[in-house]
């Protein structure tokens, strides 16, 4: 039977700089959509599962624009709501070499910062779903934000629905009076599978550990609900040579994957987004280290590609981690 996928954020138009330019020289950018929840909704769309997205966009041109483009990736929309407030947007400048990319963020009073989650049927959203995958990056944008986040993961809790959820702590995002020690605690507390490295850890449930393992154990003392947690560890060699790994915590043991050098990298972002894709398809389907194994794999070739949105199939991956046809040409 086919997967019933929610997921729950916002959208935003990205404008990046062509051919690596500067923000200062940039005439010219190309626009795409995305966030990093639909773009978890988008993975397991392509790999045919049944996914919808929750979200708030503004009753303008731009707004029908980001719908049709959820609609292009094979996401239901039946839960987008137009409303009040304007498109957030970010932009990107691509960075190359020893030079770091670059984002700045425009989401203030965006249409999903504003949304009020009483809009909301949560009852009819969460009816025959499998999974609801949040991140930390919705309740840091507002405080009605953080309300509809919480309104999400309570009521897919009620329904017995599996949660997960990206913690994905950003510094710079919390500016509403509320720091994540406040609002993170009661998402966690109710959510099965959590991304979370030691910074996260700290800033997000109070927990201060050098060792993983044991930051994962405190943590599931704290928050008996959580039964797997999971992170990547990057190397940036430079903006376009990154090694990556995964760990996986599954309440007994850390699992640890295969290490992937990426050479010549098209874009990064969306990166962690296929990570988490790669992660829920995998402990739906297979073992925890094959499952630990399918999502870095998948995270690996989100690099080839540029936009926010993973265009790869789940062959691909599994012969990436086979090491089958790598850099070949298929014909």
């Amino acid at each position: 039977m086919q997967k019933r996928i929610i997921t729950l954020g916002e959208i935003m138009m990205r404008f990046s700089t062509q051919a690596h330019e500067r923000f200062i020289q940039a005439q010219d950018y190309q626009v795409v959509f995305g966030g990093a929840e639909a773009n978890v909704a988008a993975s397991l769309a392509h790999w045919e599962f049944s996914a919808a997205h929750v979200t708030a966009f503004p009753d303008n041109d731009l707004g029908k624009a980001a719908r049709n483009y959820l609609r292009s990736s094979g996401i239901d929309t039946s839960y987008v709501h137009f409303t009040e407030g304007r498109m957030g947007m970010y932009f990107l400048e691509k960075g190359a070499m020893q030079r770091p990319s670059k984002v700045i963020y425009d989401r203030k009073y965006s249409a999903f910062s504003l949304f009020d989650s009483s809009l909301v049927d949560w009852e009819e959203v969460f009816e025959g779903a499998d999974w609801f995958h949040w991140t930390g990056i919705t309740p840091a944008i507002s405080a009605s934000a953080a309300l509809l986040c919480l309104d999400a993961v309570e009521a897919a809790h009620r329904r017995g629905v599996r949660i997960s959820g990206d913690i994905n702590y950003r510094r710079n995002l919390w500016q509403y009076g509320k720091s994540p020690l406040d609002i993170l605690p009661e998402l966690i507390k109710s959510t099965d599978v959590i991304i979370a490295g030691l910074t996260d850890f700290e800033n997000c449930m109070g927990i201060i550990e050098e060792d993983y393992a044991e930051a994962c154990r405190k943590a599931q003392e704290m928050f008996p609900t959580i039964k797997k947690i999971a992170t990547t560890h990057r190397n940036a060699i430079s903006s376009s040579h990154n090694s990556l790994e995964a760990v996986l915590w599954n309440g007994e043991e850390l699992l640890r994957s295969k290490h992937y050098d990426m050479h010549d990298i098209i874009d990064r972002v969306g990166g962690g987004d296929a990570f988490m894709a790669g992660l829920i398809y995998g402990l739906l389907h297979m073992s925890d280290q094959d499952a630990l194994e399918f999502a870095v794999a998948s995270s690996v070739l989100k690099h080839s590609i540029p936009g926010d949105k993973n265009y790869v199939t789940v062959e691909e991956v599994n012969q990436l981690i086979k090491g089958e046809n790598i850099g070949k040409l298929l014909r």
